[in-house]
């Protein structure tokens, strides 16, 4: 079993398009655990909030294999795979780290390279693996987390009450 984490965010009825996409994603990789949601400010273009999270789950199917999950998630939730990359998004699902597995590749690099920049992917990441190591930096989540300057891009806590049933997975 390989252990995946995957950024999620959406800024097009962000709370129904996250709560469908969990909810795909589930049928595919159970148990799932996910981080606390957070509102943050649109990057890369001027647009509504974005309310983004991280998925953790354990999978023996392939990278690639994973990767046709996501973008199945992605259309369940409106997104069409030729969208603009820096605009409003029903959903986007970013393959953060695939167990140790590092690559370049077309359409894959691996680990991302924006999670380290990113406070929405590397803040939930450590909430949910905080002890996980970085498979090319050599330090742990939590400990980049902890060196990462907060100040710089706002999150607020967003309830998404997912599962409907109870709390999240976590």
């Amino acid at each position: 079993m390989t252990e995946a984490y995957v950024a999620a965010g959406s800024n097009v009825e962000p709370i129904a398009n996250l709560r469908r996409a969990l909810d795909v994603l589930a049928g595919h990789f159970s148990p799932i655990r996910i981080s606390r949601a957070y509102r943050n400010a649109a990057v890369g273009f001027t647009g509504d909030d974005f309310v983004n999270l991280v998925i953790g789950f354990d999978t023996a199917l392939g990278v690639r294999a994973v990767l046709e999950r996501l973008h199945e998630a992605e259309a369940a939730c409106g997104r069409a795979r030729d969208a603009p990359k820096w605009a409003p998004r029903a959903m986007d699902l970013d393959l953060l780290l695939f167990g140790e597995h590092v690559c370049e590749e077309p359409g894959l690099t691996l680990p991302r390279p924006d999670l380290v920049r990113r406070p929405y992917m590397l803040g939930p990441l450590a909430e949910l693996a905080p002890d996980l190591h970085h498979p090319t930096l050599g330090l742990t989540v939590g400990e980049l987390w902890q060196r990462f300057d907060r100040d710089a891009h706002a999150m607020q806590a967003v309830d998404l009450a997912w599962p409907a049933s109870g709390a999240p997975s976590r």
